[in-house]
């Protein structure tokens, strides 16, 4: 089995699974994140791999982070992702990409991501729930960091924080290879 079809299988069993353990119907699901109820029934059969932004919205909408949704397995309280099984989530032609490094649902589902940007490259974000976090820390070069319409200088060895409940965008405007890593942090699900 590729890792795409292995991705595809744990979605599919994972988003039925905490559909049902939060009592969501199809049609609640899919009022709750935005996405139709035709799309959430190819995800749970596992006819489909839908885009980045979609299987944000479903975790959003579950109260789950990315990493809970896309797990293979659960496993003990101590959890060690090798490299190797890092999730990538987006990637340009340029070389950009985003990988989600690590996830836990304690207290909230927590996601740390690790980024790459390509000299004029940028990933914009739809709003998070309400009292969702984002803390990053530039490892190399310079983030414009935009937030509700308001750009922000992040230099390498700068850490910034926001609330995420707003859209918000992540820019490479300058001449070298942006690296930072992200943790975001989630609000349960009420």
């Amino acid at each position: 089995m590729s890792d795409l079809d292995q991705l595809t299988q744990s979605l599919a069993r994972n988003l039925k699974r905490w559909r049902g353990e939060r009592g969501f119907t199809l049609d609640a699901l899919a009022a709750r994140a935005g996405v139709s109820r035709g799309m959430i029934i190819q995800i749970e059969q596992a006819r489909t791999n839908p885009s980045v932004g979609t299987t944000v919205k479903l975790a959003d909408a579950l109260g789950v982070s990315i990493t809970t949704l896309l797990d293979y397995e659960q496993g003990p309280q101590v959890r060690v992702v090798p490299e190797s099984q890092a999730v990538r989530m987006w990637s340009t032609p340029a070389g950009s990409r985003t990988t989600l490094l690590v996830g836990t649902e304690a207290r909230g589902p927590l996601e740390m991501w690790s980024w790459v940007l390509m000299p004029g490259d940028a990933s914009s974000s739809d709003p998070h729930p309400p009292g969702t976090t984002e803390l990053l820390h530039v490892t190399a070069g310079e983030l414009t960091l935009v937030v509700d319409g308001e750009p922000h200088s992040v230099p390498a060895g700068a850490s910034a924080t926001f609330e995420a409940n707003v859209p918000h965008t992540y820019r490479n405007d300058g001449p070298d290879t942006c690296e930072l890593v992200m943790a975001v942090s989630i609000p349960p699900a009420r």
